[in-house]
């Protein structure tokens, strides 16, 4: 059975740098170190100095070797071409790594991807892509919330988000939202973001002020057209806004609870939905100039997304399987 080839070691590079110095042929120092004129003869053309091959020094070889090792070794982050399209299209249209790999390896579960593998193709090799992921950061980073001072509220009949039941909180039924507003800086004019808990299903709707009126119309006109089981509850912040919470749930036959002062994150999911809608309207956007047309794609953009935490299909999935099963 033939030997296996093996690199040369770096001793054996040193006694080769040494023989050779002192003016012994190849099948000298091949005697010496056991091994074929051949090997030494490929070790001298792959790793000699690269402009002067006249001399041979022992350490720059063995540099050379190990970094030819390590490229050779290194795994192609995404090997298809057609793959490659499918994230950079993907990308410009606003999607994450994480729900590109995770739809793509839904559609094609023989050639799974990771996100990580997007990630380190787009700094290694597309570059230009940068820009176009959520953050745009060169390091991933981790945000936190600031805690404030309680201060007290003034909503009529408030329930606290601590008696809202067991099967709101772990998501096990449809029909309960979470509800706020997003304000610009010049205007009056505010943007309601509602999003259904279980399916992450968002409508938008802009509203000419922050208004308790504004707020409760917009929210009974745009649930009201899905049936009792799809508008159970509703869980808002503590904003004045919020005042005719009564009103909306006599209209809708749903019930309302309200997160703690400065407790945003018990409101996760229109938040984090909040933050998508940002990349369309920063802050410095004026509302006022955003018209309805504008703001439908946005919706569409939210509801046909896929989501992680859905297995990857889009709320509009989720919520049209909800919407039929009610009815059947």
């Amino acid at each position: 059975m033939p030997i296996p080839y093996q690199h040369l070691s770096s001793h054996e590079r040193d006694v080769l740098a040494v023989l050779r110095s002192r003016g012994q042929s190849l099948r000298q120092i091949a005697a010496v170190l056991r091994r074929a004129p051949s090997t030494l003869a490929r070790e001298l053309r792959r790793n000699a100095p690269p402009i002067y091959s006249g001399y041979y020094l022992a350490h720059k070889a063995q540099h050379r070797a190990e970094t030819r090792n390590r490229v050779a070794h290194q795994r192609p982050r995404l090997k298809s071409a057609r793959l490659r399209r499918y994230v950079a299209t993907r990308l410009r249209a606003g999607w994450s790594p994480e729900l590109i790999a995770g739809r793509w390896t839904r559609r094609h579960p023989y050639g799974a991807i990771s996100h990580e593998a997007i990630y380190q193709w787009v700094y290694a090799e597309a570059r230009h892509l940068v820009p176009r992921l959520v953050r745009a950061h060169r390091q991933r980073r981790y945000r936190g919330y600031v805690r404030g001072k309680h201060r007290r509220v003034h909503i009529p009949q408030r329930v606290s988000i601590r008696q809202r039941p067991a099967v709101v909180q772990r998501r096990r039924q449809f029909g309960h939202w979470e509800t706020d507003t997003m304000i610009s800086r010049a205007s009056a004019v505010a943007l309601q973001i509602t999003v259904e808990r279980t399916a992450r299903y968002t409508k938008l709707a802009t509203l000419p002020r922050k208004g308790a009126a504004e707020m409760r119309r917009a929210l009974t006109r745009r649930l009201s057209q899905y049936p009792p089981g799809l508008r159970r509850s509703l869980t808002y912040d503590n904003g004045s806004e919020n005042t005719e919470h009564v009103q909306t749930n006599r209209a809708l036959g749903s019930r309302s609870y309200f997160c703690e002062p400065f407790h945003s994150w018990q409101r996760g999911t229109v938040e984090n939905t909040i933050g998508l809608v940002r990349r369309f309207f920063p802050k410095q956007t004026d509302l006022a100039q955003v018209s309805k047309t504008q703001v439908q794609p946005v919706e569409r953009w939210l509801n046909h997304r896929p989501r992680k935490c859905l297995g990857f299909q889009t709320p509009a999935e989720v919520f049209k399987s909800a919407s039929v099963a009610l009815a059947g």
